[in-house]
């Protein structure tokens, strides 16, 4: 069908057209797995904490806010049987779940938002750790993107404070002493540095 005045989206309207089509797949998550709605509200809030502690620019913290809303976007394409199940992960479903990054990567990039290349990198690289042993392609220290690096912070730490069928929640205390014990492991040092200053007066922050 050719393209006409008719089938356009205004100009006027396009930002809201965006912010709809972008949506779809965060509801489409959100029927997935009910938990996911809530999680990344709390990512979204603790990571814009930290990188405003990073002094990020206000571009910056617009895409990590957006990244920390559909960091876990490509969980759509896991298969129920290891999403929701409800037990620790064996060997061969952990290698299946580690590729919602990559997943959730492709997803953003074919979104329309004006910045998805951007945001897009940042979800696959959310799980990469600072000493090059995450995933998906094992970068380390300053080859993983600044806002990846606190993402994953942000996503571990409310990870670890909510319960799921598999863990517990863990405690404020029990989470920043994991957390501490990762410092130059998962976790950039310097980026752990200022979410410590930042999540001793948190909303995010849990008993």
């Amino acid at each position: 069908m050719a393209y006409s005045a008719s089938t356009a989206v205004a100009p006027s309207s396009f930002e809201s057209y965006l912010a709809e089509s972008t949506q779809a797949l965060f509801i489409a998550l959100d029927e997935r797995d009910a938990y996911t709605h809530q999680h990344c509200d709390r990512v979204s809030l603790l990571a814009h904490e930290i990188g405003v502690a990073c002094e990020l620019s206000q571009k910056e913290l617009s895409l990590i806010a957006v990244g920390a809303r559909f960091h876990d976007i490509g969980k759509i394409g896991i298969p129920d049987s290891v999403l929701l199940k409800p037990g620790p992960l064996d060997a061969e479903e952990w290698r299946i779940m580690k590729m919602h990054p990559v997943k959730g990567e492709r997803l953003f990039r074919n979104t329309l938002h004006p910045q998805a290349h951007q945001v897009a990198n940042i979800i696959r690289h959310h799980h990469e750790c600072f000493d090059g042993s995450g995933y998906p392609d094992g970068l380390s220290g300053d080859e993983i993107p600044l806002a990846s690096r606190i993402m994953l912070i942000a996503d571990a730490y409310d990870a670890m404070a909510t319960t799921r069928p598999y863990h517990r929640a863990r405690s404020h205390r029990e989470i920043i002493g994991i957390l501490a014990s990762e410092e130059g492991i998962k976790t950039d040092p310097d980026v752990l540095s200022r979410f410590m200053r930042v999540i001793a007066h948190s909303q995010a922050r849990v008993d």
